[in-house]
């Protein structure tokens, strides 16, 4: 999607999703090698009572989302960051994840007319309704070749 085809109040719901435990095992022993992510038998006993994802993952899996739905051949070209980011509950193997995209604030940057910024959150919620990631994040976007 292009700048201008985003709007303040817009929601989106997509996916669904799902990561395998081999997905979690994986990307954990890659890039957050803890134990509850790691070890499914030693995990059953743990707190979480089984294996949960890397909150690093589940961000990862609503980025592609985001990207899949939204920002693959956009005039997008990066992010200064996020507002806030929380891991409200964990997510466990072969969950069913959707994610809610609403746009919070779009407008054109005071310091260059040709960066248009949007403000948005991110909530993923698993089968059961069950918020597990809640995030604001600020994107930006190229307007040197569109209107805005």
């Amino acid at each position: 999607m292009r700048f201008a085809d985003f709007h303040e109040g817009m929601t989106a719901d997509i996916g669904p999703a799902t990561l395998t435990e081999q997905e979690i095992i994986e990307f954990a022993r890659h890039y957050d090698p803890q134990w509850f992510h790691t070890d499914p038998d030693r995990a059953a006993n743990g707190w979480h009572g089984g294996l949960i994802a890397s909150g690093w993952h589940t961000c990862s899996l609503a980025m592609r989302l985001t990207v899949d739905n939204f920002l693959q051949d956009s005039d997008s070209f990066g992010s200064p960051g996020l507002v806030y980011l929380k891991w409200l509950a964990p997510v466990r193997p072969n969950d069913v994840l959707m994610l809610r995209a609403t746009v919070l604030e779009k407008r054109v940057s005071a310091k260059n007319p040709l960066i248009g910024v949007m403000r948005w959150r991110w909530q993923l919620r698993n089968q059961d309704q069950v918020e597990v990631l809640d995030l604001e994040a600020t994107t930006l976007f190229d307007l040197k070749d569109s209107s805005t």
